[in-house]
């Protein structure tokens, strides 16, 4: 049976930090990716790890968020900095089309 849970999530203020991770059964996490859906929005993409490492991140988060890997734990990390009022949103991960049942982050003001 697969399951994908994320956690982490929270209340941040503004230019503040926050880790989000993301566990894993029955699927490797590898690669996977992270989408968020703010309320009112599509859901929208924000970061792949890739099976070695490697990263990509959507225009909104770049150069704010990290992404990580620890495959002995099967787990996933999604490292965001400098967070704003628009990051606000549920954040899901997925791999091999397996869903988490998301995180929520608010960030205030």
């Amino acid at each position: 049976q697969v399951q994908v849970v994320e956690y982490g999530g929270g209340l941040v203020q503004a230019g503040g930090s926050l880790t989000l991770s993301c566990a894993a059964s029955g699927v490797i996490l590898s690669p996977a990716d992270w989408y968020r859906q703010a309320p009112g929005k599509e859901r929208e993409w924000v970061a792949t790890i890739g099976t070695i490492g490697s990263t990509k991140f959507a225009d909104s988060v770049k150069g704010r968020f990290t992404a990580s890997r620890d495959d002995a734990r099967n787990t996933v990390y999604l490292q965001m900095n400098m967070v704003k009022p628009e990051d606000t949103a549920v954040y899901f991960c997925q791999a091999y089309n397996n869903w988490g049942q998301g995180t929520q982050v608010t960030v205030h003001s």
